[in-house]
């Protein structure tokens, strides 16, 4: 399976609510990605099938390892780009949605130019 936009976007979820509850259901990433129960089965079973998840007998949700991963480096460039986005007067709310759409199409030569200046510039740890 090709990575895309849309299953980045899942197992970043899959991530932030692991961070946030300490599991993964699937009613939770279509709360918090605002679509709807089917959509998810059908990501999650994608997912699975590719082995960037597992889910047990309660249908919990499981990173694997390539899943975090994948997971791990989506959720580093949101935060980043959203605390640069911030530091240079956008408003949160503005910085993190165009955080999430930069994510996914930013080079990682650019991304880590975007690193290497905020750091040097001490905008972000």
């Amino acid at each position: 399976m090709e990575i895309r936009k849309s299953a980045e976007d899942y197992l970043e979820m899959m991530l932030m609510l692991q961070e946030k509850y300490g599991y993964i259901r699937s009613i939770d990433i279509a709360e918090e990605l605002g679509v709807k129960k089917p959509s998810v089965s059908y990501a999650t079973k994608r997912l699975k099938e590719n082995g960037y998840i597992t889910m047990n007998a309660e249908n919990l949700i499981s990173l694997t390892e390539s899943g975090m991963e994948i997971a791990s480096r989506m959720y580093e460039r949101h935060k980043l780009l959203t605390e640069f986005l911030i530091a240079l007067g956008v408003d949160e709310e503005t910085a993190r949605t165009d955080a999430c759409k930069i994510e996914h199409d930013l080079s990682e030569k650019s991304f880590e130019a975007i690193r290497k200046h905020a750091r040097k510039n001490g905008k972000i740890n």
